[in-house]
């Protein structure tokens, strides 16, 4: 079974030793993303509601590279600086995966990554 790496330049690049995810048979496993844009390579501006959205189309990004897109995601792991956030967080998710949603864990840490609110690394199938 072949081990592709993945990589964009439409995500923010990898700033250590990883991959922005990993293509193994017809699954894509991705790094966390962070609300970081891949234009300026900074976080953007705003509350969790702001930064959901970035951390969204950056993984949306990673998983075009991959040759599958969010319809496809079977497993999504979510890190949160607040979890007094997971309300306001749950709505915007829940616009990235309307029908069908993937499974999920969240989790609060104590700090994430550039003071970042949110963090996400998914699961996806690939064809």
């Amino acid at each position: 079974m072949n081990r592709d790496t993945i990589h964009t330049q439409h995500a923010p690049a990898a700033v250590g030793p990883y991959s922005q995810a990993i293509r193994m048979g017809n699954l894509v496993f991705t790094s966390g993303q962070i609300a970081l844009d891949p234009a300026t390579g900074k976080l953007v501006e705003g509350d969790v509601v702001a930064q959901t959205d970035q951390v969204m189309s950056n993984l949306q990004a990673v998983l075009a590279a991959a040759s599958t897109d969010l319809s496809r995601v079977v497993k999504t792991t979510v890190f949160l600086q607040n979890m007094g956030d997971f309300p306001v967080f749950n709505q915007a998710y829940a616009k990235y995966f309307p029908n069908n949603p993937p499974a999920r864990s969240t989790v609060e840490v104590a700090k994430l990554p550039l003071g970042g609110l949110v963090e996400i690394e998914c699961v996806a199938l690939v064809e």
